[in-house]
């Protein structure tokens, strides 16, 4: 949010703007009134109202008019006009912002005045051609990078997270299927804990060679070793290792004595991504994650442990090969990533540039496309990717989406090599695809389907997650059984 309103932070001078502010700026923009906002945020509707007259006495002060909420689509057009730097090239999240702003301007309260005064000026075809171009849009792959305008929160989970890290020893758990979202989320609030003068320690246990895993005093040693030197601090593992004692009781020493010692009195996130990798090594999993455990227990009675707070990202289709019936890993505060909704899915595919998609009849093209997928954030701006390039028709897409030929084949075939591995899982999807209804599934087979992303459960009761899997595990499944 921060990068797609970044022509409003440069009238402010670069000052940040807090996400309270930027929400109501957002909706303020959209034609949103006060109450609107107090109801679908939370805050009370004087506090909203109380963010929104500073930040409008801000914007007043640094363009010198007067700026209000009635009047803030014309003062901000008006102040960019005006400034040296709007006839200047714009930055691909100002196009983006641009784009975004002004195709939901024309639907919102004011729209059609706006549109009008737009016209006026300048032709709006030649707004749209200039601001936005999808060639600027990398491919979905990997984590949203810090600043895009690409990135949908989930309220409340970022809030949430963020007020749970201030409070000493705190344990995030963060855990979904692949491709939800896990890492961008987790690169946030690191970027979070550093505006608050925090220690960051960021650990992706994808770098650990494998040997690193041969023996618990082995990984233990490495960790400690990696979190010193994320620390920049000179690694003393020897002076505290005490054979006699054991790995965990070493381990534990050293942090107490030595790296929760010289970090002052700043707290410490330590960040561990990808822990399903140590989940692959039982003998490892089994003791190093008891004493996480006992390290966020500890905080609880102890001020030097107070200073270390804990964020464990992990993704969930290891419950599978690994015959895991739970989660290795329940402690602390739990976020699980949900799909997005159908007005994320419209707000993401306007900030893709598809101007289509913001009215009424835009959205309700889009609603074949949340049904298809199902939220899934990843499925959903691989889709928003390639119709913005303006590589296929949503109907073509769609037409495509279960086949070889579709954009998602290489998505579908790494679950069904996952459920090929495990006949009785085979076994409960194809119960799920083959009725209209919820179906009841044995417990265990529910929970790893689950796990992997593809169902949706209410207490026993499943249903398939989205039309997508139906189609091509009907199809795949039917290959599979011999019919």
């Amino acid at each position: 949010m921060e990068d797609i309103l970044q022509a409003v932070e440069r009238i402010l001078q670069d000052k940040p703007l807090a996400s309270i502010q930027l929400f109501v700026l957002y909706q303020s923009w959209l034609g949103k009134t006060y109450d609107e906002m107090s109801k679908t945020s939370g805050y009370a509707n004087h506090y909203i109202k109380e963010i929104g007259s500073q930040l409008w006495q801000d914007l007043s002060v640094a363009i010198g008019k007067r700026v209000t909420k009635k009047n803030l689509h014309v003062a901000l057009r008006k102040h960019l006009q005006e400034s040296s730097s709007w006839g200047k090239p714009t930055t691909n999240n100002e196009k983006i912002f641009l784009s975004h702003a002004l195709s939901q301007a024309k639907t919102s309260y004011h729209g059609n005045q706006i549109e009008k005064n737009f016209k006026r000026k300048c032709s709006l075809e030649m707004v749209f051609s200039d601001v936005f171009s999808a060639s600027e849009i990398d491919y979905p792959s990997g984590p949203v990078p810090l600043g895009s305008p690409l990135y949908i929160e989930h309220p409340p989970l970022e809030e949430l997270i963020c007020s749970e890290l201030i409070h000493p020893g705190c344990l995030i758990r963060i855990k979904a299927p692949k491709k939800m979202g896990k890492s961008s989320l987790l690169n946030r609030m690191i970027a979070f804990a550093k505006e608050q003068d925090y220690q960051i320690v960021y650990l992706d246990f994808q770098e650990a060679d494998e040997e690193v895993f041969a023996s618990l005093d082995k990984f233990l040693r490495w960790f400690c070793i990696y979190v010193t030197r994320q620390l920049n601090l000179l690694p003393c593992v020897d002076d505290f290792w005490d054979t006699d004692m054991g790995s965990k009781v070493s381990c534990k020493i050293y942090f107490e004595a030595y790296l929760l010692q010289y970090i002052a009195e700043s707290p410490v996130v330590l960040a561990l991504n990808e822990v399903q990798r140590v989940f692959e090594h039982p003998k490892i999993a089994q003791d190093f994650l008891p004493m996480l455990r006992f390290w966020h227990e500890q905080a609880k009675q102890d001020q030097t442990w107070q200073k270390l707070r804990m964020v464990v990202v992990h993704t969930t289709e290891i419950y599978v090969p690994l015959k895991l019936n739970q989660s290795p890993f329940n402690v602390g505060i739990t976020i699980t990533l949900p799909p997005f909704t159908k007005s994320q899915v419209q707000d993401l595919a306007l900030r893709y540039g598809l101007e289509w998609a913001a009215d009424s009849q835009g959205a309700k093209r889009l609603e074949s496309l949340q049904a298809m997928v199902g939220g899934h954030p990843y499925l959903v701006s691989l889709a928003l990717y390639h119709l913005s390039g303006e590589k296929m028709t949503l109907e073509m897409l769609l037409e495509t989406a279960s086949t070889p030929m579709g954009i998602y084949s290489q998505h579908l075939r790494e679950l069904l090599n996952l459920l090929q591995k495990e006949p009785e899982l085979m076994s409960a999807m194809q119960q799920v695809i083959a009725s209209d209804d919820k179906v009841e599934l044995d417990a265990i087979a529910a929970y790893k389907l689950e796990s992997m992303g593809l169902i949706q459960l209410n207490g026993n009761q499943a249903c398939v997650m989205c039309e997508l899997y139906r189609l091509y595990f009907s199809q795949q499944l039917a290959k599979y059984s011999g019919c």
